[in-house]
């Protein structure tokens, strides 16, 4: 039992990093510098543009998750090139970030440079989840879940509120310095950590087979991408997994929706300073909020993914139609402040529910691929529902925006519980 016990907590070390190491940058761009353009005047829907360009190439995942799986092994470790090489340009494309002298008058420049890094970072993003299926069982999917938006969750709080606060203390040029230094950093980790014991820090291309943290896989030769493309059109249109998977990517869709505008509304209409929601969506609570992670990744493996997701999806609807019923008491800043920090549990709490059930969805000779492709699929209702927030802010409130998304979530939730009549929240 001492080398499980070992790899288990191996795997959970690593995808907790990995993480840390994508939300950092995540949580600068979409909502430090965000917040940042808010604070400075600049329209929702200008806002709005930055955030869906920066985040068009975490779509075209789905492309990267055959090309990974083809090409899954290297003379420095199953799937590790991947995630070293891609992890290193990432760091030097935060590094051109510094070519931008000021954010508000070349808002084109920082968008062209963030949309260079997150190429990049969308195709280490990819791989830790192509590695993620490929290395956890079914019965610890929950809590390895658990680790990686717990990790996330670290790393966008450190690039929400840690950055925010630098941009503002010490100037944006030493914000983008700090998180370079630290994806860098970080990417050293990754080359020297090994993911598979048998890995050494100098590549090797002597044949071998490689163990993975949680057993043996076969050094087989790599699937060509014609079989790849196949299995993974039949798996993610099969249709017992469709609708399910569209009312998570309605779900998903609408939580950006409202979050973005709440926070552009909270700076624009009743004057907060774009620091101060920073360091809330990203500081308070994050520790609540990392705790709750961990409890529902546990509950997601002893009660069931699909239960604890229709449980997530009540409590987002209620806290929308409340929260927004209440509009007319948003200048109070303690109801404000509540409802900002309690947002913070949604997308974590909703992922560890749903990541499991996407995981089990997948055909087994594409599973990475096909994980990556719904993960492409969640980021882009994401995108979507954040440019659409920019712009319909013109011309309605976000507090009747988020009422609807409330009664559609709640609606959506009806019919998974009519569909499965037997289940019980």
């Amino acid at each position: 039992m001492k080398p499980l016990n070992e790899s288990r907590r191996l795997r959970y070390f690593s995808f907790f990093y990995l993480y840390v190491m994508q939300g950092i940058p995540a949580g600068f761009a979409t909502t430090a510098i965000c917040n940042y353009l808010a604070g400075q005047g600049i329209q929702s829907q200008i806002i709005g543009t930055f955030a869906a360009i920066v985040g068009i190439p975490w779509i075209i995942q789905i492309i990267w998750g055959p090309i990974i799986d083809r090409y899954q092994y290297s003379v420095i470790g199953h799937r590790k090139q991947w995630l070293v090489l891609t992890q290193a340009v990432a760091g030097m494309a935060s590094l051109s970030l510094l070519l931008v002298d000021d954010p508000i008058k070349e808002i084109s420049l920082l968008t062209i440079v963030f949309f260079i890094h997150s190429v990049f970072a969308s195709i280490q993003d990819a791989s830790a989840d192509a590695i993620a299926i490929d290395v956890t069982p079914e019965n610890e999917r929950g809590r390895v879940n658990a680790f990686m938006r717990g990790g996330f969750l670290i790393g966008y709080a450190v690039g929400s509120a840690a950055l925010s606060w630098m941009m503002h203390t010490h100037g944006y040029h030493a914000a983008v310095g700090l998180q370079s230094f630290i994806l860098i950093v970080l990417t050293v980790v990754t080359y020297i950590i090994k993911l598979d014991k048998k890995d050494s820090l100098l590549p090797s291309f002597k044949k071998k087979e490689s163990d993975t943290m949680i057993g043996t896989k076969d050094s087989e030769s790599n699937p060509s991408l014609r079989l790849l493309f196949t299995e993974l059109y039949k798996g993610v249109t099969a249709r017992q997994n469709f609708s399910l998977f569209c009312i998570i990517l309605l779900v998903y869709m609408l939580i950006s929706f409202f979050i973005g505008g709440y926070s552009y509304y909270i700076i624009h209409d009743l004057h907060w300073s774009d620091k101060e929601v920073s360091i809330l969506q990203g500081a308070w609570g994050s520790i609540l909020t990392l705790l709750i992670i961990f409890i529902g990744g546990v509950l997601s493996d002893y009660i069931g993914s699909s239960k604890l997701m229709r449980m997530v999806m009540l409590g987002i609807g209620c806290y929308l139609i409340i929260m927004n019923s209440l509009f007319s008491f948003w200048h109070s800043k303690a109801l404000t402040t509540s409802g900002l920090i309690l947002w913070n549990f949604a997308d974590p709490l909703f992922s560890v529910a749903t990541f499991p059930l996407l995981m089990n969805m997948c055909r087994l000779k594409v599973q990475g691929s096909q994980f990556t492709a719904y993960m492409a699929l969640i980021n882009f209702s994401g995108i979507v529902g954040g440019y659409a927030i920019g712009w319909a802010q013109t011309f309605v409130k976000v507090y009747w925006l988020g009422l609807f998304s409330g009664i559609v979530i709640i609606t959506a939730l009806i019919y998974l519980q009519i569909k499965n009549k037997h289940s019980v929240l």
